[in-house]
């Protein structure tokens, strides 16, 4: 398979995969390949993927690599914010999912998702979330985006019936979006380590 997962992506691996560089013990007895890692930001390789995995505790995360060759299938947070698959969600009764739902009634210039265990439980209907979880989204934003619409969507989230962080991802890395706004810079999460900026997209630290 030829592609190039992004962070937050949910990856499905072959039934036979082996997760490298794992040091904790319990993901060897939690983790199949019936459930998705999660892609994280450090430095890929051609054939290998920064992974995370979750447990079944709060605390139970863990960084792993899997092979490029291993992936089955992608669900990026776009997908599962989809307002059809909101919708059909078992968890749709829920804060974060009606949050979610407000959002996707507006046509918004850029392509936004899910993330966390919210985009966890829409992909995969395990209830890991419950009605006063948080909502993590995701902006792509591949080019620079107008100050006065991303205000807008700031004020649409700080409406919703739960907390909502949103976080901005520009080719460099990734920001939160209240951060900026509110500081006017940022510190841009990269696959080599933070980089505080006031322009995110130029990464002209300050």
């Amino acid at each position: 398979m030829t592609l190039t997962p992004r962070p937050h992506d949910l990856l499905w691996l072959r039934a036979d995969s082996v997760l490298l560089s794992v040091k904790e013990a319990w993901v060897s007895e939690q983790w199949h390949a019936g459930l998705p890692v999660v892609v994280r930001r450090d430095v890929a390789t051609a054939d290998r993927i920064p992974v995370g995995v979750r447990g079944a505790r709060r605390d139970q995360r863990a960084a792993a690599w899997a092979q490029t060759a291993d992936i089955l299938h992608v669900t990026t947070p776009e997908m599962v914010a989809d307002r059809a698959r909101l919708l059909a969600s078992p968890f749709v009764a829920y804060r974060p999912i009606q949050a979610a739902l407000a959002l996707s009634e507006h046509r918004w210039p850029w392509r936004w998702g899910v993330t966390g265990s919210v985009g966890y439980a829409l992909a995969t209907a395990i209830p890991v979330l419950h009605s006063g979880s948080d909502l993590d989204l995701t902006i792509r934003a591949p080019q620079p985006l107008a100050r006065d619409l991303l205000q807008q969507w700031q004020a649409q989230t700080e409406s919703l019936p739960c907390r909502v962080d949103t976080q901005v991802e520009t080719p460099s890395g990734a920001f939160a979006l209240s951060e900026w706004l509110r500081e006017g810079r940022a510190l841009v999460k990269t696959a080599a380590g933070p980089v505080l900026t006031a322009s995110p997209w130029s990464r002209e630290t300050v």
